[in-house]
């Protein structure tokens, strides 16, 4: 017994040796801190860097560094950076581009012109260590981004223009920081900038040109491997960090970049984002900030009023210089005093790009521990600061605006959107769910329903129980994305009856349907369904065919026909077409008349849309094959059809399909029946109407033809 206690507490001894305990430890704190801090809305970031101090040398000695954390703590350094040039959304950043590059601009010049010289003059230190802590006061990072879209303001144009500010200011920072380490170590010449100009370009050229391609490849031939999708990812992280190590820049670097080269390829909503953002979020990026905080010594900053002065002193210039910014980029822009504080507080927070860029720093010796020290502190504040900002200012904007996208959602039936997915076959309907779970309003509470119509035989009952439990992996393939999946199986007569039916009882208002097997579009049994579908139901339809994985797409080729912007459905189809664009990170290419176009355009004002809209004149429906000029072999064709009788029907339209069948055939198509007219509204002014005077006239009818009907047969008879 007793060499049990002794061996017990020779496990507990500290600092901790044993791996196992160590890591239950640290596992523990990731789990606790973000909770805790929750309660009293600060950023579980804060709860991790004080508990890495805290159980770190400099503090109660609990945990020492080891090569273990260093790996770990290597590990979430470029995970943060990857992720942070992945979740770029490239679009969003093109439609504001102008007022991001101002924005970007005056958040990078303004913290460095104060930085600097009170670095330099004011806290006495060298050029180096001035310039380089200087440009740390220009990174900032999007702590306070999920406030905004919990809030529901992220469709303001001024968080658009904060993230794509993040893109200039993170990208123009690092490559400072590559020269101040040329600088450092005296090989600031004519013959660095010859080759850091050289072997940023093969960098560059392998990154943007040659990775891409590969990780297409990839994506399309090993498309069923979802495991090695991850896998592959992040041996594309790690090899573009070892690159970048290569051509003389930093592993950080390489990890940013790597993001921005996957960053098409890999939709915001998909199950490998989903994937990426767990394993980072959870494991990876809270591992690192733990052991920042490890290298706090607490010590100094307590040794006396030095350490202080120079913590107060960042945090202020960090602060101020990004609020100036801020307010500089309000007026310029003409935004409102709340936008401009909502810009503050989504900048004003610094972490993931200034730890990078200051850990780098104090490895090379360029930057003391006073300076380290302050940084964390910085971190703490600005954090707080940024959290509490950014909240006031988004509930501010949600008084204030008249035009919010809620309201937008409200009035055109978002908010409850059902999505019904029919399947006649269980063979690769993987591609058709995937499109399926990047065109769903994540707003919305209703899951998608995936419907399988069972003939009505005798063994309906035995293909009901086979066909569900065939049903269930899709359920496992959508709870990937985080995308909630409910499984219908129903017995009926036909298929259309079936879908028809199925769809008004569970009131869904999308029904998305895979592209017919059979070499013509509405014939024989598979046509007759989607005929028979559309002429029962007023819903919108979609009817697709995923060629390709929907990430390797480059282009969105959009052709509207006139009258279009008058069906019921039009608002909805495009909000789900610029969602897509948004997930895929690529433009759409409107191919329409001018009153369709200026119709496009005003919605996606009012919706305040941020995909990229490419405007082409088409009106020569009649030879519609003459768009095949611009069609190229990863666009994602999307034809705006109409039922027969709609506002937009032309004859023309039934044979489109055809000829998309025909000869596009390596192409993914995707062709869309909006919905004609809502049928709530049409109903509430014939709610007092009665059948019954109608009954009572073909009563009436049906007795007249009964007695002249006797009347010649007693002709007849005579």
């Amino acid at each position: 017994m007793e060499n049990f206690f002794s061996h017990l507490a020779e496990s507990f001894q500290l600092p901790l040796h044993s791996p196992i305990l160590i890591f239950s430890l640290i596992l523990l704190i990731i789990l606790l801190s973000p909770i805790l801090l929750k309660k009293i809305n600060i950023p579980g970031i804060i709860g991790l860097i004080i508990a890495g101090v805290a159980i770190g040398p400099h503090g109660f000695g609990v945990l020492e560094k080891n090569s273990a954390i260093d790996l770990f703590s290597t590990i979430g350094l470029l995970y943060i950076m990857f992720i942070a040039g992945l979740e770029l959304d490239l679009n969003e950043f093109k439609a504001n581009k102008n007022k991001s590059l101002i924005f970007g601009f005056f958040t990078f010049i303004i913290p460095i012109s104060i930085g600097f010289p009170v670095c330099y003059y004011f806290l006495d230190y060298g050029f180096n260590t001035s310039f380089l802590t200087a440009s740390m006061f220009a990174t900032h990072t999007l702590v306070a981004y999920p406030i905004v879209s919990k809030l529901g303001v992220s469709k303001n144009q001024a968080v658009a223009v904060a993230v794509g500010g993040t893109l200039l200011t993170d990208t123009a920072v690092l490559i400072i920081l590559a020269v101040i380490m040329g600088n450092s170590q005296g090989n600031l010449n004519e013959e660095f900038w010859i080759k850091l100009g050289v072997s940023l370009l093969i960098f560059c050229l392998i990154m943007f040109l040659i990775i891409p391609r590969i990780a297409k490849w990839f994506f399309q031939k090993l498309e069923s491997e979802k495991h090695s999708h991850y896998i592959f990812v992040l041996s594309i992280m790690f090899f573009a960090a070892f690159l970048a190590e290569v051509a003389g820049v930093e592993a950080i670097i390489g990890a940013f970049v790597a993001g921005l080269a996957l960053n098409r390829l890999i939709p915001h909503s998909s199950a490998l984002m989903n994937r990426i953002e767990f394993f980072g979020n959870s494991l990876f990026i809270p591992f690192f900030l733990i052991s920042v905080g490890m290298l706090v010594d607490v010590t100094v900053i307590l040794s006396g009023p030095g350490a202080l002065i120079v913590a107060a002193t960042l945090s202020t210039v960090a602060l101020l210089s990004k609020w100036i910014a801020a307010k500089i980029t309000q007026f310029s822009l003409k935004y409102s005093s709340a936008q401009g504080q909502l810009i503050f507080g989504l900048s004003g927070a610094h972490a993931a790009a200034t730890l990078a860029v200051i850990l780098v720093g104090y490895k090379a010796n360029i930057i003391d521990e006073n300076i380290l020290n302050g940084t964390i502190i910085l971190i703490l504040i600005t954090c707080i600061v940024a959290s509490f900002a950014t909240e006031k200012a988004a509930k501010q904007i949600l008084i204030e605006s008249e035009d919010d996208d809620s309201q937008y959602i409200k009035s055109n039936g978002l908010q409850s959107e059902h999505i019904l997915l029919p399947i006649a076959t269980i063979e690769n309907i993987e591609k058709i769910l995937e499109f399926t779970i990047l065109i769903k309003d994540k707003k919305s509470a209703n899951p998608i329903s995936v419907l399988s119509v069972v003939s009505n035989d005798h063994e309906a009952e035995i293909n009901l129980l086979k066909t569900r439990n065939k049903l269930e992996e899709f359920v496992k393939q959508a709870s990937a994305s985080e995308t909630k999946v409910n499984i219908i199986t129903t017995i009926d007569h036909n298929a259309a009856s079936g879908i028809s039916r199925i769809s008004r009882e569970i009131m869904s208002n999308i029904i998305i349907m895979r592209w017919p097997r059979q070499t013509s579009f509405l014939d024989k049994l598979a046509g007759e369904k989607i005929d028979s579908v559309l002429a029962s139901t007023e819903k919108t339809v979609f009817v697709g065919h995923i060629e390709k994985p929907i990430a390797v797409h480059k282009r969105i080729v959009l052709a509207v026909p006139p009258l279009a912007e008058y069906e019921n459905g039009f608002r909805l189809w495009l909000s789900k077409i610029v969602l897509l664009a948004q997930e895929l990170s690529i433009s759409i290419q409107v191919h329409s008349n001018e009153t369709t176009k200026k119709a496009i355009e005003k919605t996606a004002q009012i919706a305040k849309f941020n995909a990229t809209f490419q405007y082409h004149q088409f009106t020569d429906w009649e030879d519609f094959l003459v768009l095949s000029r611009n069609i190229q072999k990863d666009d994602l064709i999307v034809l705006v059809s109409a039922r027969k009788g709609a506002t937009s029907y032309m004859s023309l339209l039934d044979n489109l399909p055809n000829k998309l069948n025909k000869y596009f055939t390596s192409n993914s198509k995707l062709i869309i029946y909006p919905q004609e007219y809502d049928s709530n509204i049409l109903s509430e002014p014939y709610n007092d109407f009665s059948t019954e005077p109608l009954n009572k006239g073909i009563e009436a009818v049906q007795r007249i033809g009964k007695e002249i009907g006797s009347i010649f047969k007693k002709s007849d008879s005579e």
